[in-house]
């Protein structure tokens, strides 16, 4: 798994280009842009969100996502006192772990990098939750 506290986004979208093979005249027809334009994009760290949704859909994988894994484990959870504001935005359930989050904590109570309850502190994964997993998953 990638490291998600600092995503480079740029080199994720080349590693997936080299992966799948794209031949580099097809991406460049595909954003209108040169060999050179594309190029440079594998440099950056962050790509504008059009050209991200680009990227996602020719090369058929949701880059948006590592953000969301991200902000599932770095983002601070809010305050238990703080009153809600009402949003028209819609809401998401911040508690929606992927396969490759649940497999990247267990890696790291595994490898004894993080106890179980460095992993619920850090992270803040409930302590059920995590028991779960353990069972679930664990060889």
């Amino acid at each position: 798994m990638e490291n998600l506290k600092d995503i480079h986004m740029g080199t994720l979208v080349d590693q997936r280009v080299q992966e799948l093979a794209v031949d580099i005249s097809r991406i460049c027809n595909f954003f209108k842009a040169t060999e050179k334009e594309i190029v440079e994009m594998y440099s950056m760290k962050s790509l504008d969100t059009e050209i991200l949704l680009k990227w996602s859909k020719l090369l058929e994988y949701d880059f948006f996502r590592l953000y969301s894994s991200h902000l599932i484990l770095f983002a601070p959870v809010a305050g238990v006192h703080k009153k809600k504001k009402e949003s028209k935005l819609p809401q998401f359930r911040k508690s929606l772990y992927t396969k490759e989050i649940i497999d990247y904590i267990l890696e790291l109570i595994e490898s004894k990098q993080k106890t179980t309850l460095e992993v619920i502190d850090q992270y803040r994964i409930p302590k059920t939750t995590l028991h779960k997993w353990l069972s679930k998953y664990k060889p």
